[in-house]
């Protein structure tokens, strides 16, 4: 190769560095702005009766990785994995309408639980609840769907992170 050739090639390579660099630094600032520590997800103290405290003893890095991997997710358009709940699922002609409907009602008798209609192929409009984490903190939560929707049953998705 040429001398000028090594030249060019030498300065594209730093233009790649550059770029990466200022991507990776670019989206650490933007962690700054969103920095979530494990204390935010596990809070200290529960106010319930009865209820303990949870204490979390762990390295500062932990906080930085947690942060991390919520805001990747963020900027991918994607949540982390959990459950939700299953409340209806059908094919038929109108499926979209009643699909539509079973949520209004569904949002009627359970407001603090947030409701999603979906399209499944090859046609299936499916009404989903919940944002659980954990199959534990679904189940409760199952157990009072099922008193209106009997066939209601829990399924592994993901879910939107939690605010």
């Amino acid at each position: 190769m040429s001398k000028k050739m090594k030249n060019i090639f030498k300065v594209g390579q730093l233009g790649r560095v550059l770029f990466f660099l200022v991507f990776i630094f670019g989206g650490i600032t933007d962690a700054g702005a969103q920095f979530i520590k494990a204390s935010d997800i596990f809070p200290p103290e529960v106010k319930k009766q009865n209820a303990g405290r949870l204490n979390i003893y762990h390295e500062p890095q932990i906080d930085t990785l947690l942060s991390r991997y919520l805001l990747s997710n963020k900027l991918l358009g994607g949540g982390i994995e959990g459950y939700r709940i299953q409340i209806y699922r059908s094919a038929v002609r109108n499926a979209r309408e009643e699909a539509n409907k079973i949520k209004a009602d569904f949002m009627i008798s359970f407001p603090d639980i947030p409701s999603y209609v979906e399209y499944e192929k090859p046609g299936y409009f499916i009404v989903r609840v919940g944002d659980f984490r954990t199959k534990m903190e679904g189940t409760k939560a199952l157990y009072m769907i099922r008193k209106k929707y009997p066939n209601a049953y829990m399924i592994p998705c993901i879910i939107n992170i939690p605010d």
